[in-house]
C-alpha cells in the first residue's frame, strides 16, 4: 500500500517547524494531513509507472510524495517562494521530480510539459480554484485527468446538473471539456490548519472530443456566459448584450427549440450548442 509518510500530522508538524513555515492566509495554505487523502488522489488520477504529472501548488511535497511513490515523473509548479528550497529536503531520494517556482497562471505550460500526454494533480488553494481550472481547460493542453482538491462548494458547481442553484457557467465549461466525479468528500480535520470549509477530491477525465459539436467555440462560451450573467433574467433579456438583433434571436431560439421565456440554469450543454451553432449560421 502507498504510505506517504509527509502526510503525517507530525511529521508535517514537525517540517513547519524545522523551516520555521507558517500557513500563508494570503496563498491559501492548508497543508495535508491524510495518507487516506493522498491515496484517493493518486488512485483517482490512475497514476502508473512512468505516468508524466504536472502537480499545482506542492507545498512541502505531501501529495507530491505520494504521486512518486507511485513512480510518476512530477514536474510541480509552487507559487511560494519559500517552498522549492524545503522540497528538495522534503523529497531527497527522489529522482523524478522537477521543482519549477512561478505562478502557474503564468506558466508556459506547453514550454514546460512538451506535446506528450500528461495528468494534472493539485491541492487548490480555494480563492484561486477557478482560474486555474479554466485556464488549464482552454490551453487544450495534452491532459488525460485533472484530479484537484477543491472547496466541496466549487465540486458540486462543477459536476451539477441543469435546473439546480449549484449549476452554472463553471459547470458547462468543466463538463464541455470533461468528464467530471467527486469522488471523496474531505473534512477540514484532513489539514494543518483546519480550513472553515469542506473540500473534495474531484476526478475530471478530459474528453478526447467535447461534450457537444460547435460551429464556434467562442460564440458558445459567450452565449453561456450571457445566460448565466444574470441568473433570474429570462434568455430573451440575458442575452440582449450579445448584440444580436430581436429578430435574429428569436430565429435562433426558435430554431434551437428553446423558449425565450426559460432561464440560462434550466439549459443543457446539447440546448446552448443548439442555440450557439444557429446563431453561428
Amino acid at each position: 500500500m502507498l504510505t506517504p509518510q509527509i502526510a503525517d500530522k507530525g511529521v508535517t508538524k514537525h517540517i513547519l517547524r524545522a523551516f520555521d513555515l507558517h500557513a500563508s492566509r494570503r496563498l491559501g495554505q492548508n497543508f495535508l494531513i491524510s495518507p487516506g487523502v493522498v491515496r484517493a488522489v493518486v488512485e483517482a488520477a490512475e497514476i502508473e509507472s512512468g505516468d508524466r504529472v504536472l502537480e499545482i501548488g506542492p507545498g512541502i511535497g505531501t501529495l507530491t510524495q505520494g504521486l512518486l511513490e507511485a513512480g510518476a515523473y512530477v514536474t510541480a509548479v509552487e507559487l511560494d517562494k519559500k517552498l522549492p528550497a524545503v522540497l528538495t529536503e522534503t523529497l531527497r531520494g527522489y529522482e523524478h521530480l522537477n521543482v519549477v517556482q512561478g505562478d502557474i497562471l503564468k506558466t508556459d505550460i506547453p514550454a514546460l510539459m512538451g506535446n506528450q500526454p500528461f495528468k494534472v494533480a493539485a491541492n487548490l488553494p480555494y480563492y484561486i480554484t477557478t482560474p486555474i481550472l479554466l485556464s488549464l481547460l482552454e490551453q487544450k493542453l495534452p491532459v488525460t485527468h485533472i484530479v484537484t482538491m477543491v472547496q466541496k462548494e466549487v465540486a458540486e458547481r462543477m459536476t451539477a446538473k441543469p435546473g439546480g442553484k449549484n449549476y452554472g457557467a463553471l459547470s458547462v465549461a468543466v463538463q464541455y471539456h470533461t468528464e467530471p466525479e467527486i469522488v471523496l468528500d474531505v473534512p477540514p480535520s484532513c489539514f494543518f490548519p483546519a480550513p472553515e470549509v469542506d473540500s473534495a477530491v474531484i476526478a475530471c477525465t478530459v474528453r478526447k472530443t467535447p461534450a457537444v459539436a460547435l460551429r464556434d467555440e467562442n460564440l458558445f462560451f459567450r452565449v453561456v456566459k450571457a445566460s448565466f450573467g444574470q441568473r433570474r433574467k429570462t434568455l430573451s433579456n440575458a442575452l440582449k448584450p450579445l448584440g444580436f438583433s430581436k429578430e435574429r434571436m428569436e430565429e435562433a431560439l426558435h430554431g434551437a427549440n428553446v423558449d425565450a421565456a426559460r432561464r440560462g440554469e434550466t439549459l443543457s450543454l446539447a440546448e446552448f450548442a443548439a442555440l450557439a451553432n444557429n446563431l453561428a449560421n
